[in-house]
C-alpha cells in the first residue's frame, strides 16, 4: 500500500521516531503493524487557524527532545499537508533545541518552501514562556518573527487548494 511504501522510505533514510500532529487521523496502528521499531507519537491539533495550546507544543517538543537523547535518532514531524502544523511543530522543536528563531524559520522554509507556519508566532511566544525569556528580549524576538513572516509570505490558501486538487485527482 501507499502507507507501507511511505513508512519504508522513512525507515530507509533512518527515521526512528514519528511525531504526527494531525487531529483528523492517526497511523498508530498501521505503524505498529508495519514498522514496530518506529516510535510513534500522535500529538493531535486542528489546523483551524485558532490558538494551539501550550500543551501541544510541550508534548511535541518533549517527544522530540526525548528522542534526541539518542544521538542516532531521526525524527519525522508531519501533519496532513506539511503547511502549518507540522512545520510549526518543527519550529517549536528547533527553538527548544536552542536555534535562533529566524534561522529556524529560514531553514524550514528552505527545506519546505510551501510551509506557511501560521502558528509560528504562537510557537515563539510559547517558547518565551517555557524558557523564561526576559520581556524585552521576548518582545524583540516576537517582532523579528512577525517581520520575517510578513517579509516571506506564503499563499497558504492557494497551496492548500492545489494539494486538495492533487489529492482528488
Amino acid at each position: 500500500t501507499e502507507r507501507a511504501a511511505q513508512l519504508q522510505q522513512w525507515v530507509d533514510v533512518g527515521i526512528t521516531h514519528i511525531i504526527d500532529v494531525r487531529a483528523e487521523w492517526t497511523d498508530e496502528t498501521t505503524v505498529a503493524k508495519l514498522q514496530p521499531q518506529l516510535r510513534y507519537h500522535w500529538i493531535a491539533a486542528d489546523d483551524d487557524g485558532g490558538v494551539q495550546p501550550s500543551e501541544w507544543f510541550d508534548a511535541g517538543t518533549d517527544a522530540a527532545l526525548e528522542a534526541f537523547g539518542d544521538p542516532t535518532a531521526k525524527v519525522m514531524v508531519h501533519c496532513h499537508m506539511g503547511v502549518n502544523r507540522g512545520p510549526t511543530m518543527a519550529f517549536a522543536i528547533l527553538l527548544a533545541m536552542g536555534w535562533d528563531p529566524i534561522e529556524a524559520l529560514a531553514m524550514i522554509r528552505n527545506c519546505r518552501p510551501i510551509a506557511g507556519l501560521i502558528y509560528a508566532g504562537q510557537a515563539v511566544n510559547w517558547w518565551h514562556r517555557v524558557a523564561n525569556v526576559q520581556t524585552d528580549a521576548a518582545f524583540a524576538q516576537s517582532q523579528d518573527v512577525d517581520d520575517w513572516m510578513k517579509a516571506n509570505p506564503v499563499n497558504v490558501g492557494w497551496i492548500v487548494s492545489r494539494i486538495y486538487r492533487a489529492e482528488a485527482a
